[in-house]
């Protein structure tokens, strides 16, 4: 069985999430979306907060289309929890040149960690490129229309936190 891991904050998660969640699922049997803790971002949403987003937008993936998807938070480094749920593939996503600088120093610590663990890059499609959860929760923040970056339940809780 090809185990995924597609890992990050999901603070909140977007239409560009979903956009790689949905392609990944279609190069694993399995994809585990661990939702970091990392208490230093200091993330708007509570953990139980963000897996549960996670967990509603993933379950209308797998009605939609089928597959697998579980939903594991963790605080370890990444290669641990890739170890943790049988993980052979670390799936990140790039929206741009800026992203790959990063996504490369990490592949090569990774490597150093456990070369038995690849990591597969896909780009964001064209139309999510730009979106950001970082830029989203600033939009909000400040009362724009988040509507076209996040689904529809992610732009509720966001409502809540900053009504317009």
């Amino acid at each position: 069985m090809r185990i995924g891991l597609y890992p990050g904050t999901f603070d909140p998660i977007t239409l560009g999430h979903l956009d790689i969640i949905q392609r990944a699922l279609a190069l694993v049997d399995r994809l585990v979306i661990g939702v970091a803790i990392n208490r230093d971002k200091g993330p708007l949403f509570s953990l139980d907060d963000r897996v549960s987003m996670v967990r509603q937008e993933c379950a209308e993936i797998t009605s939609r289309i089928g597959g697998e998807i579980l939903v594991h938070p963790f605080e370890n480094l990444l290669i641990d929890c890739a170890r943790d749920v049988g993980a052979t593939v670390i799936v990140r996503g790039l929206r741009a040149v800026a992203d790959f600088e990063y996504e490369f120093q990490m592949v090569g610590m990774n490597r150093a960690l456990d070369s038995s663990i690849e990591t597969v890059f896909l780009m964001a499609d064209a139309r999510r490129q730009a979106i950001a959860s970082k830029l989203v929760k600033e939009i909000a923040r400040l009362g724009g229309d988040v509507t076209k970056f996040v689904p529809p339940a992610v732009n509720e809780a966001l409502l809540t936190r900053y009504p317009r």
